[in-house]
């Protein structure tokens, strides 16, 4: 079984998003996490960065390869089902994976009711979410070529023009990889190219980030 491609968070980048409701002051943050311990490493990060917060309210979703997405969220003190759950059903909502958000509330006195927390915490993570840049990883297929240092650089330039992704190493001879599509095959354009003295090579298949954009809630 091959997994279909998935979005999810760039790599690198914490994001975050504020919001004040009736006094108390709401801290959205959000990141890319690839595996539980990364997630509750985040999640205790966020809480030891802001003590002086009442809740840090917590949700993630994992990928996992084959399988349906690990999903886990927590109220933090907040009333059962008012916090977690709605950030992790705007978390379903995006169809992102591989993501945890923490909202960080500093109470303010006024109290909101069940209903004004459920909407307050999905709408800090919807805040969160729509900063987001998403990639889109993808499984592609490797192809390799053998080529002259002579040739190279003209191969390597006339490839990148028609919108292949190529990476050279260099020994005795260049070795050309191409990270391309499972369905496009590279040989006819490779033999056009070189007259007919190279041959691509399809050697294997890797999984990649493709840049998306930043995201907007619910397009994406």
């Amino acid at each position: 079984m091959v997994d279909a491609a998935y979005r999810r968070p760039a790599d690198g980048t914490i994001w975050d998003a504020t919001l004040e409701i009736r006094r108390s002051r709401f801290l959205a943050l959000a990141a890319r996490v690839t595996a539980e311990e990364d997630a509750r490493a985040f999640i205790a990060t966020a809480r030891a960065g802001y003590p002086d917060a009442r809740h840090h309210c917590s949700a993630f979703i994992l990928h996992v390869d084959g399988a349906n997405p690990v999903e886990r969220s927590s109220d933090d003190g907040e009333p059962s089902g008012t916090a977690g759950q709605p950030m992790l059903e705007v978390l379903r909502g995006s169809e992102l994976q591989d993501v945890a958000v923490v909202v960080v509330r500093w109470f303010g006195g006024v109290k909101l009711g069940t209903g004004g927390l459920v909407r307050a915490y999905g709408d800090a993570t919807r805040e969160v979410l729509d900063r987001i840049t998403v990639v889109r990883r993808e499984l592609r297929a490797l192809w390799t070529l053998s080529v002259s240092h002579a040739d190279a650089g003209r191969l390597e330039a006339d490839l990148r023009n028609r919108g292949m992704e190529v990476e050279a190493s260099y020994g005795a001879d260049v070795t050309l990889t191409l990270t391309l599509d499972p369905e496009e095959d590279p040989t006819g354009t490779v033999a056009g190219l070189t007259g007919g003295t190279v041959t691509a090579r399809r050697t294997g298949e890797q999984w990649c980030d493709v840049p998306v954009g930043s995201r907007e809630a619910g397009t994406r």
